[in-house]
Parts: structure tokens; sequence; C-alpha cells
């Protein structure tokens, strides 16, 4: 076995293999609106070693944008990466109004009001959509984004580099209702509901997109069994994510009657590193902007050839979540939030 080092560029001599290995990690971008869920979900994210965290831009949707950018700094400090660029996004959606708030879901805070102390790093000055577009041109072909909100910054990313979606490398979005209901409406799920105007403009861009729907994601529950098991573990944040869940488990009991929770943001990262555990169907994604249906999403599985265009005629395809192997899927989120 050869010991041979090399310079890393920055004056730092490293074994050739550990290079390599650094080399060799995905890169990623969480676009996010932390939120208990999603608080979770990038927890895992830092804990996982073969991705590099280029950044986490923020957006309005279980808090304000303000909110976000704050839970987003203390995640990286909790994480132990306080270095790791936060960029604030959009306080509105594209078509601008007041944006729709779940604090009733996460607390006033977004934490399950836990009320933690505030980050003592700040965000950095380029806005979200700006950062997006630096760093996917930095790295062309080489940055996926983890979409855990409403997409107004990816499709503000979009519309400021004509050239973002082919050169974005995947983007995995928690969002819809596939052929299910929505949980804000009969027809909408959350994160589209809040930007339906962007959702259409990402889902229509060409960029290669696997979406993770509700209709997946609450396949996926840790009960109160696996709760308790969670904060009897050494696991790093253990304790952490489980002081954020009483407020969040609670809710659910009143909302759902499930005594425990739906781990909707988890499963959509599991997606990014283990696509294995799911299946897809590919088809053209539209999301109804108006009326009572505002927020739907609506594939064409491609089961009928029309015989006139319609609105989903001519637009690229994307990889929809159709099946889930839920016993894998919270198996491998616990074995990384048990990690110590």
């Amino acid at each position: 076995m050869s010991n041979s080092h090399s310079d890393n560029g920055n004056g730092v001599v490293m074994a050739d293999g550990l290079l390599a290995a650094l080399n060799r990690r995905h890169k990623l971008i969480i676009d996010t609106d932390p939120g208990i869920d999603d608080s979770m979900a990038i927890l895992m994210a830092f804990q996982s070693p073969d991705l590099e965290i280029l950044g986490l831009t923020t957006t309005f949707g279980n808090v304000t944008t303000e909110d976000s950018t704050r839970n987003a700094l203390l995640l990286c400090e909790i994480a132990g990466y306080p270095g790791v660029p936060v960029a604030q996004g959009s306080s509105e959606p594209l078509k601008g109004g007041t944006p729709r708030v779940a604090d009733f879901v996460h607390g006033s805070d977004g934490l399950g009001n836990i009320f933690i102390p505030p980050p003592k790093s700040k965000k950095i000055e380029k806005s979200a959509s700006e950062f997006l577009v630096d760093k996917v041109s930095e790295y062309p072909g080489e940055v996926s984004i983890l979409a855990l909100g409403p997409l107004t910054n990816l499709a503000l990313a979009v519309k400021r580099d004509s050239s973002f979606a082919s050169k974005v490398k995947r983007i995995v979005i928690l969002g819809g209702a596939f052929f299910a209901l929505g949980n804000v409406s009969p027809a909408a799920e959350a994160n589209i509901y809040g930007d339906p105007e962007a959702a259409d403009v990402v889902f229509t861009s060409g960029a290669n997109i696997d979406v993770v729907g509700i209709n997946i994601t609450t396949q996926v529950k840790m009960t109160d069994a696996d709760l308790d098991e969670l904060r009897q573990s050494h696991g790093k944040h253990a304790q952490f994510v489980c002081d954020m869940c009483k407020f969040y488990r609670d809710w659910h009991v009143k909302s759902d009657g499930v005594y425990g929770i739906f781990l909707h943001d988890p499963v959509s990262f599991v997606a990014l590193v283990r696509p294995d555990l799911f299946t897809y169907k590919k088809g053209v994604v539209r999301v109804e902007t108006q009326g009572i249906c505002v927020g739907h999403t609506l594939m064409d599985q491609g089961l009928k050839t029309w015989n006139s265009s319609n609105p989903w005629t001519g637009y690229s395809p994307i990889s929809v979540a159709w099946t889930v192997d839920a016993d894998e899927v919270l198996s491998y989120v616990k074995k990384n939030l048990m990690n110590p």
C-alpha cells in the first residue's frame, strides 16, 4: 500500500487516499425553512461523511424567512459547522403577498418552542438565488440541491440564469401529493401551496428532478417508541431532536390521531442519499396556480397519446417517487440520528 502524500493547495499535506475521498464527496445545497423535520434532515446531512454541504439557503414556510435564516445559522453551529454559508432567500412567494406560515405545527420559533439563544454567526451578503446560481456555475454538473420548503428561491435561480437547470446535478424536492389528498387542502401539499407559481417554474425547467410527495412521506412514521429509543441513545443530536419533536408530536396527535411524527424532510433526505429505497415514475408535472385546486400537482403518466397539445405538452418529464421501503428508510433515519 503506497503512502504517498500530496499538498491540497492550502499547504496542508494529506494522504492521497484521504484527498481522493474528500474530492469524491457529493456537493449539496439545502434550501430550507427550518422547521422541526427540516432540522432533523439538516443534522442528518451534516452527519453524512460523503456529503460536502456548500451552504444553506432559506425560505418561508414553517416560519418566516428571517426565522428560517436564524434557525439555519443555529443548526450549522449545533452541527459543528458554523462556517457553512447561509444565504437568505425571498420573504414572499413569486406573486407577492404575505406567505403562509405553519407556526402552529412547528412552534413560534420553528423549533418546537425550545427557544435557544440566537446564533453567533451571520448570514452572507448574497441572496439565496444568487448563491444557488453562483455555486452551480462554479461546479457545473456537480451540485445537488435538497429543497425542503416552497420553491421560490429555485424559481428565482432559474429566472436569473437560463443555464441553471442544465448545470445543476440533481434537485430532490419535498413537495406535492400525487394521486393522494394534500395537507393544506384536499388538493394541495404545503410546500407547493406556499408558492404554486414557483413550483410550476421549477417542475417545467428541464432540470433533473426527483419529487417526494406526502403520499410517500406519510408512510414513514417515527412512533412514540422510536422517539423514546432515540432519546435513550447516545446520538450526537438525539436530545436536541427529541426536545424539538415534543411539540411536533403533540400536534400530530391532535391533527392526525398519530402517536408519533411523520418524517417528511428526513425521508426526502434519504431519497437523496439512498434512491434505491424508492421507486419512481416519470412524467411531466404541472401545478395549478388558481381556483379551488391551487397548489395541486398533476403528473401526466404517459398512459394516453393526446390528439392535440395541452399544458403538459413539450415539457421535460421529472421523476415522482412512487413507492418507498418505509422500514428501511426509518431504520436509516434512526441509525443516522443515533450516531454518537
